[in-house]
């Protein structure tokens, strides 16, 4: 029954996201694994032969200079690790751009940051320029840009970057490739914890399963594993655990055997715009609705309109993000909002007839239009 399903995960997708840990294109010694990045690049050529479109998220970068300075740990101070990882990237790059020319594949470095995706007009570059190269059919070989990305070489990792390149990409399935063989249901240490092979309904009781551990050598442990494929199921889209370290693990996806652990997307794919507001831009502020709008935004898909609005929290512009708030506190969608905060004060709780009497003018019925709202998930 699961590899029915996994076979039409896989068949239903156009483009493949596959993001690779540091532990799995790594040695002990903290030296690239040419062996088994070429292992990999034959695969994701067989992938390409199906007709799907493929971004690879690549880390490695502060690993391959760790080794290549030849240090026996992982360096402490921010700028170490900058240096680390300009020192690492292009070997890194180079030894992938070997592998997939053999292949036949020519190959792009793109590296980014957060904020690639939270402003709107460099996430749009962002896109128009994979899909050039989609075009050209070039693989775009994505990584975090770590000498410059200060809060992710941190505390971030590539798993949530992948999460969000899923945003960009018609139809994606996100493929993540670590050190552990999927989702265990219990600690993975344990003689008798065994792989979950799916999980049709991913939520946030996910995360109380996993321990706060963190790989020696990358920077994401299962808990922000899980985090990004919660936001990537969230937004529609499937996505695989497995370890990259078996062999053809990537060619079992393909088929649609069993390998890892498959999380079914938890609602309908999202149109890319909302995507966006939803997981990608970072709110300006927050706006507090009572129980009513809460319930007509959330269960019913209605617009937010300012009688049910109790609370601003912020300063923000029209056109901004806002997060909304229900009234127990959660964040349960991000939209754009219609009314600068200023205004919105003047008009907490009044009906739509009323507005022009506060404002003077009524530049929108809804402080947040419908199509303009994503739900979080949250």
């Amino acid at each position: 029954m699961h590899d029915v399903v996994r076979n039409e995960v896989f068949q239903s997708c156009r483009s493949v996201i596959i993001k690779i840990g540091t532990n799995v294109l790594t040695t002990d010694d903290d030296r690239l694994d040419r062996d088994r990045i070429c292992s990999i690049a034959a695969q994701i050529d067989r992938i390409i032969k199906t007709g799907r479109k493929v971004v690879l998220v690549s880390s490695g970068a502060v690993g391959a200079g760790i080794g290549i300075l030849g240090l026996n740990r992982r360096p402490d101070s921010l700028p170490e690790l900058q240096a680390a990882a300009a020192i690492g990237q292009p070997h890194l790059m180079r030894t992938w751009d070997d592998a997939l020319a053999e292949t036949g594949h020519r190959t792009a470095q793109v590296l980014l940051t957060v904020n690639d995706f939270r402003n709107r007009q460099r996430y749009l570059n962002v896109r128009n320029t994979i899909r050039t190269l989609f075009e050209f059919d070039v693989i775009p070989i994505v990584n975090e840009n770590d000498t410059v990305s200060i809060r992710e070489i941190a505390v971030g990792d590539n798993d949530q970057l992948a999460s969000m390149l899923a945003t960009l990409l018609p139809n994606p399935l996100l493929i993540i490739l670590s050190g552990i063989d999927g989702l265990y249901d219990g600690p993975p240490s344990h003689p008798d914890s065994q792989v979950v092979p799916l999980v049709s309904r991913p939520d946030e009781s996910l995360l109380s399963m996993v321990a706060a551990e963190q790989s020696s050598r990358g920077r994401g442990g299962m808990g922000s594993k899980l985090k990004a494929i919660l936001s990537a199921t969230s937004m529609g889209e499937s996505v695989v655990l497995a370890s990259g370290k078996q062999p053809h693990v990537l060619d079992a996806v393909r088929e649609g055997t069993a390998t890892g652990t498959l999380f079914l997307a938890s609602g309908n794919a999202m149109p890319a715009w909302k995507r966006w507001i939803g997981f990608t831009a970072t709110p300006a502020a927050c706006i507090v609705v009572d129980d009513g709008a809460c319930r007509a935004v959330r269960d019913n898909g209605r617009s937010l309109l300012a009688v049910g609005v109790v609370e601003v929290r912020g300063d923000f512009e029209p056109g901004e993000v806002v997060g909304l708030i229900s009234p127990r506190g959660v964040e349960f969608a991000r939209g754009l909002v219609n009314y600068s905060s200023e205004e919105l004060s003047q008009i907490l709780g009044c009906r739509s007839e009323r507005i022009a009497a506060n404002l003077g003018h009524v530049p929108f019925g809804e402080v947040v239009h419908r199509d303009n709202l994503a739900l979080t998930g949250k």
